[in-house]
């Protein structure tokens, strides 16, 4: 088999097949076929597409190039949840310790951020002693005692995933849907759960800005679960806004714990109920989704949900305490109020300005080998649809440098849009797929 064929074979519109793409993945992997032959094929499926059958084979490969994990020992059904990322997302801190609480077993696996914020794992890190880099029979061992365990990814988590990713970021071939889809699940797979939950962001601050792109990198990707024998559910949310009022690692830490407490806003409680209850239903719990919605309410108002976040904490070596004394994480030296600059009513924020401006404050990474600074952030006062007089507090910014401040508040005055009439109500959970819809 050489690479020229499948190269040419794809160039002409031809379907590859199953060993051709094994072939390819693993050769490329293990460094026998260059970077410019492995460019040319990726235009190549660019422009030509994939199916549904080339797309599942390509996912299985990349799942396969590294480390399966084998949660076989783990009781019950295991199930994962996946966001494709926006601001101000800190769902798994909420809904992690509410699954685990109805004593579903949750064994996940996070990353570190690479961009305006960091990854659940960073955020876990703000908890002091927190140890995220946890043995695989200590993981396994915890879903099965304590039915949770949060821990970083192994560096060997399909590895082709992480080439092709990089090659397609400097060859203009990263927004194609099969190559989304399947770089998104290889990973997914290879995490070993028997069924996904995928929370798919659509908006400003969402990579997939248009809803119809967005439904259908869900679509292909319930495709490709199903195809897998993973029972895989997609929620389509809005990310026109930053999730809740939080943006930044400890901030969204205590929002989260915040909400365990039933204390949380609006958008960010209806994204973990509506993502948790389909979840438990996956697990097999409950028949519907609404019934699991129930269940997870309750480990609110009994602050089971509570407990299980401390009994994860103290499990992996933090500081419990953070929990129940949230002034336990380190704050930024300044707090500055960010002020409305005329009245009217929010009728947009742009996400992706507040994300940037919490990554100048130091609140993410620009590099893998960035430090962050997990004290900055903000703490927004005023969302969509809020009534504003000239002088009101839009947002906190917490930071630690005042040059870098100042710049971030003016991407934050930038980042509102303040018109003089109400904006209409939008639906923020906007559609549920499946592999029957």
């Amino acid at each position: 088999m050489r690479m020229y064929d499948i190269i040419e074979h794809k160039k002409l519109g031809e379907v590859l097949s199953e060993e051709e793409i094994n072939y390819f993945v693993e050769h490329y992997t293990d460094g026998k076929i260059p970077d410019y032959q492995v460019a040319a094929l990726l235009m190549a499926i660019y422009f030509q597409g994939m199916n549904d059958k080339e797309t599942l084979a390509l996912t299985m490969a990349m799942a396969k190039s590294g480390d399966m994990l084998d949660l076989s020992e783990i009781k019950g059904t295991k199930v994962d949840k996946h966001s494709t990322g926006g601001v101000g997302d800190k769902t798994t801190l909420i809904i992690a310790p509410m699954v685990a609480a109805l004593d579903i077993p949750v064994a996940k696996m996070s990353g570190r951020g690479l961009g305006h914020t960091g990854g659940t794992i960073d955020k876990l890190e703000a908890f002091d002693g927190f140890d995220t880099k946890v043995e695989e029979q200590t993981f396994i061992d915890n879903v099965n005692n304590l039915k949770i365990a949060i821990a970083g990814q192994t560096a060997n988590l399909a590895p082709a995933d992480k080439k092709l990713y990089a090659l397609r970021d400097v060859t203009a071939t990263v927004d194609n849907m099969s190559l989304i889809a399947s770089s998104i699940m290889s990973k997914k797979i290879a995490s070993g759960a028997n069924a996904i939950v995928l929370d798919v962001k659509t908006g400003s601050g969402a990579f997939m800005k248009k809803e119809k792109d967005a439904v259908k990198l869900a679509e292909e990707m319930v495709a490709i679960g199903t195809g897998l024998g993973r029972d895989t559910i997609a929620i389509i949310s809005d990310m026109d806004q930053p999730l809740g009022r939080a943006v930044g690692n400890s901030l969204e830490v205590i929002e989260a714990i915040e909400t365990l407490k039933g204390n949380g806003p609006e958008d960010l409680v209806e994204l973990c109920l509506t993502l948790g209850s389909y979840m438990v239903k996956a697990s097999g719990r409950t028949e519907t989704a609404e019934e699991g919605r129930r269940l997870l309410e309750e480990t609110i108002s009994t602050g089971t949900a509570l407990e299980k976040l401390r009994i994860l904490v103290e499990a992996q070596g933090g500081n419990k305490d953070f929990v129940d004394q949230t002034d336990l994480f380190k704050k930024a030296n300044f707090v500055e109020a960010i002020k409305a600059p005329k009245s009217g009513y929010v009728s947009h924020i742009e996400a992706d300005e507040i994300g940037v401006a919490t990554l100048i404050l130091g609140g993410g990474r620009e590099t893998k080998e960035s430090i962050i600074d997990l004290s900055v952030g903000f703490v927004l006062d005023k969302k969509r649809g809020d009534k504003v007089e000239e002088g009101d507090t839009l947002a906190y910014m917490h930071g630690n440098d005042k040059e870098k401040m100042q710049v971030a508040k003016e991407r934050v005055l930038a980042a509102y849009d303040i018109s003089d009439k109400k904006p209409e109500a939008s639906s923020f959970i906007k559609k549920i797929i499946t592999k029957d819809q």
